[in-house]
């Protein structure tokens, strides 16, 4: 077996190491960067290069997670790589504020050099006889391709800048589709891939945690430079409640649920890829939006909001119930309805705050995802009084 790899037994479960939990210290300070970003640019160019930032940032994250999926980060080898990708990510976050301007080549260089440095260690260090050598080699030459757009886009500048990188961009994220394709070894079938679900998911769940966290420091980093008037404090206590609740919606149910179907499915790494690569991105855009939102609404609790504030304060949570919605459907194939109201409610109480105080909007929304909570609360125990099995117990009984 090979040393650098992942040692598992029959029916053992992976879990997310020590290594993994400090790699994502860097990813806390990319979000705060991201939310950052957004508060200072929050019209519609601010939000799409926000969301551009947030692409990159979550492709960087992503291949590691699945590198480390296979890896062992308690090899001294992988450790050494994962923190050498951690610098490297540490120099893009850093980059963030300007990666559009005079940091644009550092924050390119940064990104290509953590894809490109991963990529060769899981090449050369899985063995030419391990199962994944090819779909890994095909990675790397559509990396190293890519790279080179990059590394163009940052060193151009200016207008040329933004046609590079959103053409390098368009080619990372449609990779795992077009099976990295390249012309010596054509294109990897998703049943090429192995991954260990149990693991898989909890670092997605982890990322989320990450998200979440920032609403937190967000809320707690804008009161401290303010008085505690009685509004304040109640915008103080709506913003974390608001955190509570995102975090009830997705780990009271979802997280576990979603867990259970990526190890029962067929084809593991087919819905791995849509419903967690792709349809979690949504979410942690959902919730760094609310984090923006949040800090608007307890700097400014008796004040009414402009649109785009009032997007920020509404659309967030909007955009983090329409991420649910898509990752059940990938997942379960059904169509949630309560979630889907939900995000159309916080946009009506989004477009009712253009009346009301900041905290009186930020109190509606808040009262529509506390409604939601409630209504799926009862539907579960509507189904226990028939004596009816949960989902979860469905799928439990089928192991």
């Amino acid at each position: 077996m090979n040393r650098f790899l992942r040692q598992t037994g029959d029916g053992e479960e992976q879990r997310a190491t020590t290594l993994e939990l400090f790699f994502d210290l860097v990813f806390v300070f990319a979000i705060t960067q991201l939310s950052h970003y957004l508060a200072a640019h929050l019209d519609l160019e601010g939000a799409g290069k926000t969301l551009f930032l947030l692409l990159v940032v979550w492709w960087a994250w992503i291949y590691t997670t699945w590198m480390t999926n296979w890896f062992d980060p308690e090899s001294p080898v992988v450790r050494s790589i994962l923190i050498a990708v951690m610098l490297a990510s540490l120099l893009m976050a850093i980059a963030i504020p300007e990666a559009f301007g005079d940091r644009a080549l550092i924050f390119a260089a940064s990104y290509s050099a953590l894809q490109i440095v991963r990529n060769v260690f899981a090449v050369v260090g899985g063995g030419r006889d391990w199962s994944l050598h090819l779909p890994l080699l095909r990675i790397l030459i559509w990396s190293i391709a890519v790279a080179v757009l990059w590394v163009l886009g940052g060193a151009l500048g200016g207008a040329a800048l933004i046609g590079v990188w959103l053409a390098a961009l368009a080619l990372d994220y449609a990779g795992p589709y077009a099976g990295y394709w390249n012309p010596w070894h054509g294109r990897s079938p998703t049943t090429e891939w192995e991954i260990e679900s149990s693991h898989f998911a909890e670092r997605f769940q982890l990322f989320v945690i990450i998200a979440l966290g920032e609403s937190i420091v967000v809320t707690g980093a804008t009161a401290a430079g303010f008085d505690i008037t009685l509004a304040r404090g109640t915008a103080i206590a709506v913003a974390f409640l608001g955190s509570a609740a995102l975090w009830w919606l997705y780990f009271d149910y979802v997280a576990r649920i979603a867990q259970l179907r990526l190890d029962r499915a067929d084809d593991r790494a087919r819905l791995a890829r849509d419903a967690y690569t792709y349809l979690h991105i949504p979410m942690i855009a959902g919730i760094i939006v609310t984090a923006v939102g949040d800090e608007l609404v307890i700097a400014h609790p008796e004040e009414r909001l402009s649109g785009p504030e009032l997007a920020a304060v509404a659309g967030g949570p909007a955009l983090y119930l329409l991420g649910h919605v898509g990752f059940r459907l990938r997942m379960a194939g059904s169509l949630s309805t309560k979630r889907l109201g939900a995000g159309a409610a916080a946009c009506v109480a989004g477009a009712i705050g253009a009346a009301l105080p900041a905290l009186a909007t930020a109190a509606l929304v808040l009262a529509v995802l506390v409604a939601l909570i409630v209504a799926e609360l009862f539907s579960g125990k509507r189904r226990r009084a028939r004596g009816a099995p949960s989902p979860i117990e469905q799928l439990e009984r089928r192991a």
